[in-house]
């Protein structure tokens, strides 16, 4: 973003409002954040209504309810109320404690394997996010913070593993990361997020976490460097952004397709053939979408990498490799959506999503997967509606086996409350009508357990016996721990919202 866009934004550490569920779009610096909408600013007007009124019933401050299931439970009840009947929930479930405890506790162990996730380094040059945390300790919100300097390195991956472990049912992550054209700007280097994970797991006694490492195509020795890094720092799986610098696009001279056979097919040569020892490298993560009519004015010259024309080739050609799609290709963010839903609403399309989920019945392909990061966060809290068809063409197209989660936490916080939407969403009747979209079901029914976990296990190679193993280990007694006497979930973003869209 340019310094004239960061101008209008805060970080979203600064804001006031604890809600379990955000009130308006929070993003990374990879897209300028949308301006708080009507209806949402309706969901926070409604939330912290609904808040006051069952923590003062319970005897409790509305933040310490938020923390509860309860309240998590209010968030949604909250939602319904603005959006409509999306998601299932009831009052009673708000209004009682001991209810919503028992559903939490019934589905806390359920397995949920979070492939997109990120922290940051702490010599980035992205200060702002330094600043923000500073800006918590001087308001005291936290007096651990108070007069302390700001690092990432014992603020942002010590926060990142308690928002995800601690604060959420997820039971395994990947930690991710965006190259740069300039190297300071690499949120981490797939040697930082290669030591995240030994370390974690090494902590743990069991497979916590998998490591992402990033490859820019184009670059000088890009190959060889995709060759070290399988060497020395033996990534779980690779990804790329086919736009190349996707954080600096000004400085994005490196974009490429996926069906380029002169540049990429050397390097699909290298993962079919490490793959056969190590089945995850046959994972090939393409950063894809995100990608709204602004940016396309801004630099058009790079629209064309970013929507999915090239995907369809690659996976026909490359059969032992799976084209695992990051935001599902999604293009409306930075205060689009509502393009989003219009497009569905008179077309029954979505740009770029449509486009994905038609790829394995127009050319024959099964290896050709739908990431939810961060299109399933935003469009929850914009427009469900969106959400759902996004969910009801993915599934439909690719397969209930073919979407995985991930939630690009921590900038929205803990994943928590992504995972209860998708526990609780529903696409609505009347849409599964018209469109044919089948049902969600259940929070741990078939469907919600394949994209939550099993799907990424099977890609990735994540055994039962693994699976077992997260029961006893380290992160585990950690977090009986931290819920007998921890702080509970703090309801933080992390990023940046619109300054004009903080409510008093």
């Amino acid at each position: 973003m340019s310094p004239e866009e960061l101008k209008k934004l805060i970080g979203a550490e600064q804001t006031n409002f604890r809600s379990p569920i955000p009130t308006q779009a929070v993003s990374s610096d990879e897209f300028v954040p949308a301006p708080q909408t009507p209806k949402q600013k309706e969901f926070e007007q409604r939330v912290k209504q609904i808040g006051a009124d069952l923590a003062k019933r319970q005897g409790i401050s509305r933040r310490s309810f938020f923390q509860s299931a309860a309240g998590m439970a209010a968030g949604f009840v909250a939602m319904n109320q603005t959006f409509g009947p999306m998601y299932l929930v009831s009052e009673a479930e708000a209004a009682t404690p001991e209810l919503a405890n028992e559903r939490a506790n019934a589905l806390k162990g359920q397995f949920i394997m979070d492939m997109h996730t990120h922290f940051l380094r702490d010599d980035t040059r992205l200060e702002f996010f330094v600043r923000s945390r500073e800006a918590v300790g001087k308001a005291a919100w936290n007096p651990a913070l108070v007069d302390k300097p700001q690092t990432l390195d014992d603020l942002k991956f010590a926060n990142y593993f308690k928002e995800i472990f601690m604060d959420s049912d997820t039971k395994v992550a990947l930690i991710s990361g965006s190259g740069s054209e300039d190297p300071r700007d690499w949120f981490l280097t797939n040697e930082m997020k290669a030591k995240a994970r030994q370390e974690v797991n090494q902590k743990a006694g069991s497979k916590r976490m998998f490591s992402h490492a990033i490859f820019m195509p184009g670059l000088p020795n890009w190959l060889e460097k995709v060759q070290y890094d399988y060497e020395t720092n033996q990534p779980d799986s690779f990804k790329g952004y086919t736009v190349g610098d996707n954080t600096n696009k000004q400085l994005a001279s490196h974009p490429w397709h996926l069906d380029d056979e002169k540049l990429m097919y050397p390097f699909y040569e290298k993962l079919a053939k490490w793959s056969k020892t190590k089945p995850s490298l046959a994972n090939v993560c393409v950063h894809k979408g995100l990608y709204p009519p602004s940016v396309t004015a801004q630099f058009p010259h790079l629209a064309q990498y970013a929507d999915v024309r090239d995907v369809a080739k690659a996976a026909k050609d490359w059969p032992q490799l799976n084209f695992v799609i990051y935001h599902s290709a999604f293009r409306y963010t930075g205060g689009t959506w509502d393009l989003g839903w219009n497009q569905f609403e008179k077309t029954g399309r979505i740009d770029w999503v449509t486009d994905l989920a038609e790829i394995p019945a127009k050319y024959g392909v099964k290896n050709v997967y739908g990431d939810l990061g961060q299109i399933f966060a935003q469009s929850t809290i914009a427009e469900p509606r969106l959400c759902a068809a996004m969910l009801g063409q993915l599934i439909q197209g690719l397969g209930a086996d073919r979407v995985v989660w991930g939630t690009d936490a921590i900038w929205t916080g803990s994943p928590q409350w992504q995972i209860e939407a998708l526990r609780r969403l529903e696409i609505p009747e009347t849409m599964q009508k018209k469109y044919g979209f089948k049902p969600l079901g259940a929070a741990d029914g078939p469907v919600k357990n394949a994209i939550f976990g099993d799907n990424s296990a099977r890609i990735y190679g994540y055994t039962k016996q693994q699976r077992a193993a997260l029961n006893q280990d380290w992160v585990a007694d950690a977090k009986l721990a931290y819920e007998a006497v921890g702080e509970g979930r703090t309801n933080l973003r992390y990023g940046y919202v619109r300054a004009d869209s903080i409510q008093s």
